[in-house]
């Protein structure tokens, strides 16, 4: 089997063309980097030991640009999407699949960092990659790299979330501070000279949602605010449950440096998106509680309760503001920042 020249090698079309090259990649790469019991199974799927619960399936594309950022890059954030992704179902993630798209020319020591990271994320989770596939596409009808990722997960007993069933009365509470990665991501893109005090958010929240599951199994729903953001999130959650949703700009937690970029940038951090951080909304006499188990844990250290359910037909979200004002927080209208995960 011939050696891959990792340092100055590019993926080529015979890569994807199911012969020795493609072999020798996955092996090489993929299959070393990703090694477990399942993945060595070396079949075209993995099989997988039955579970005695629900099951939670999620799947996402990652085609975030550019590829490598301050605090991740597209490996690590395709396992960190799906990870939350089954994890926002009250779900312990299990498993993954993941899916490569290659542009011919790519430099095969930025798909070796890629991979390796990707690794690392799915170590740290203790969610092993099981399974996947690898397409090579002719230069220009790509870009660079895409990623799909799957995950399955088993719903915690007793635990039912979900965004139809919250209930007027009920508290929201957020993970940490907003708008953290899709600036990142812009300032990066247009080389702003702020870009160097901003750091992307991206890490897996499933053992975040664990501690907070297995104490309040009535947490009504738990969301992860990436495309669209907050702002996006909880209309979607008011539309759902039928409810109106009023939250407090003065407790929303915002890092001084993005909410300085938004405003040079003319953007609203309610809108910007955040792969590090979820939302939780319970019934208000846990507020209290949830929120001092969740500032424990490191991953939401930054808690805060920013808002409550309430009841409006209309399901309109309103933010009461710094100055004691009301203003509609409506849905985003087009793509505010593109290309960000």
């Amino acid at each position: 089997m011939n050696r891959i020249d990792w340092k100055h090698g590019k993926v080529e079309m015979v890569h994807g063309g199911g012969g020795r090259a493609m072999v020798e990649l996955i092996s090489q790469l993929f299959a070393k980097e990703f090694d477990n019991e399942f993945l060595n199974q070396g079949n075209d799927g993995a099989i997988l030991a039955a579970t005695n619960g629900r099951l939670v399936i999620a799947t996402d594309s990652h085609v975030i640009s550019p590829l490598f950022f301050p605090g991740g890059d597209i490996g690590s954030l395709s396992v960190h999407g799906t990870v939350n992704d089954v994890a926002m179902n009250g779900a312990k993630p299990l498993y993954l699949s993941a899916s490569f798209i290659l542009e011919e020319g790519f430099p095969l020591s930025d798909l070796k960092t890629i991979v390796q990271s990707m690794a690392a994320a799915a170590r740290d989770a203790h969610v092993p990659i099981v399974t996947g596939d690898t397409k090579v596409v002719e230069k220009g009808k790509g870009d660079g790299v895409f990623i799909t990722t799957t995950g399955i997960g088993e719903v915690y007993a007793g635990v039912s979330v979900s965004g139809n069933s919250v209930k007027p009365g009920d508290k929201i509470l957020v993970s940490g501070s907003m708008g953290d990665h899709g600036v990142t991501i812009l300032s990066q893109r247009e080389h702003l000279g702020f870009s160097s005090q901003l750091q992307s958010d991206t890490q897996s929240l499933h053992d975040l949602v664990e501690s907070m599951v297995n104490h309040f199994p009535q947490i009504r729903c738990l969301r992860d605010p990436t495309r669209g953001g907050l702002a996006n999130t909880l209309n979607e959650i008011a539309k759902q449950s039928l409810v109106g949703i009023t939250i407090e700009e003065s407790q929303i937690p915002v890092k001084p440096q993005v909410a300085a970029a938004c405003e040079f940038l003319g953007l609203d951090p309610l809108y910007v998106a955040n792969e590090g951080k979820l939302i939780a909304i319970c019934p208000a006499e846990y507020s209290n509680e949830l929120l001092h188990l969740m500032k424990q844990h490191p991953k939401g250290a930054e808690s805060a309760i920013v808002g409550e359910v309430t009841e409006d037909s209309h399901c309109f979200v309103q933010m009461v503001t710094k100055f004691g004002g009301r203003r509609m927080v409506d849905w985003l209208n087009g793509e505010q920042l593109p290309r960000i995960c």
